[in-house]
């Protein structure tokens, strides 16, 4: 929309396309969202069955937590029902519509976060809770419509309904933040060519946060900080990606050695979900037989099936890096002269 927040912020982006995508993107993103929509049986906007998306960037080179991401797309005042309706669960579909009316607006609309965690705080001293886990559907629904009025009070116009034209708004805001400061200093900081850009990737949603039969959670394959090979990762019980990294609630190991090394009386996957994490140890090693390095994994569990939602070469301490690297030789995962071109001079100096 011209005049709109994210207009604004792309004017002043110069790039050699000029913000414009090239002519065929349209058709392609049309023609991929109809692979997903058959592939999970699900709809995208639609009033009965709908298809939730996340929109993430996928770099050439990883950039953790310097691009943006949004989840739960596709949610509006018709989708979040049937939502409710199919999942026979009221409370996980409006908790998923606020953290994407939140996310939005924070990420497309570029209204501060703050303007929503006022009215979340609220809303919690009101039902007398802690976290957000504990509240109502009720108090979800008012939620939405607090944030919603933010929205309108900030940019003076509503929160976009239209799924197709939520996505775009995402898609926009995911290859725009290849130009945010950011970003900026980390490929100065990096090496990483400019001229590289970022895809922009969209997948179907699963939810960490229907139950307590769901988890989500993020792990490196080794310990980046001492490069011994043990699995090494945090996860929460009923939650989506963002609480992991949020601080808002205590999160569990995923071993049983590290709770006690931690002296943690929280269960570890291990013990909560026995099948699951071994399912999750045959993978670590998959990606790593196959990438050939360390891997730092983001995943998801929904009511007892394990999703893995992306991974990509773990960043690791100087000393990490050397234990890696030998290790790895002499496990016969690389050669002797691989692990020693993985290790860039500038360790030295760390």
């Amino acid at each position: 929309h011209p005049g709109s927040p994210l207009q604004q912020r792309c004017a002043l982006i110069s790039t050699k396309n000029d913000c414009n995508y090239p002519k065929e993107l349209t058709q392609q993103v049309e023609e991929a969202l109809a692979l997903v929509q058959q592939r999970t049986g699900r709809v995208f906007g639609d009033s009965t069955n709908p298809l939730l998306v996340s929109v993430r960037s996928g770099a050439r080179a990883s950039m953790p937590g310097m691009m943006d991401t949004v989840l739960n797309l596709g949610l509006n005042d018709k989708t979040v029902e049937a939502l409710a309706k199919k999942s026979g669960d009221r409370r996980f579909a409006f908790d998923s519509y606020r953290r994407f009316v939140q996310m939005y607006s924070d990420v497309v609309l570029g209204i501060e976060i703050n303007h929503f965690e006022k009215h979340l705080e609220r809303a919690k001293e009101k039902r007398g809770v802690k976290q957000d886990c504990e509240l109502l559907p009720e108090d979800l629904e008012k939620l939405v419509k607090s944030y919603k009025a933010v929205v309108q009070l900030e940019l003076g116009e509503e929160f976009p309904e239209d799924p197709k034209a939520q996505l775009w708004g995402a898609i926009g805001a995911v290859f725009n933040s290849w130009m945010n400061q950011r970003a900026k200093t980390y490929r100065q900081l990096h090496d990483i060519p400019e001229w590289w850009g970022t895809a922009v990737n969209v997948q179907a949603m699963v939810f960490g946060n229907m139950g307590n039969d769901c988890a989500t959670g993020v792990a490196f394959t080794r310990d980046p900080s001492t490069g011994t090979n043990e699995f090494y990762g945090e996860f929460l019980v009923n939650a989506q990606g963002e609480d992991v990294v949020a601080g808002i609630r205590t999160p569990q190991e995923l071993t049983i050695k590290a709770r006690k090394s931690h002296g943690s009386d929280l269960p570890s996957l291990e013990e909560v979900m026995p099948n699951i994490f071994k399912e999750l140890l045959s993978v670590r090693s998959q990606l790593e037989h196959h990438y050939k390095d360390m891997q730092d994994i983001e995943f998801t569990i929904q009511q007892g099936k394990l999703y893995m939602l992306q991974t990509r070469n773990g960043k690791r301490t100087a000393p990490a890096a050397l234990q890696i690297a030998v290790d790895m030789a002499k496990e016969g995962l690389i050669t002797k002269s691989q692990a020693l071109m993985s290790l860039k001079p500038d360790l030295i100096d760390q």
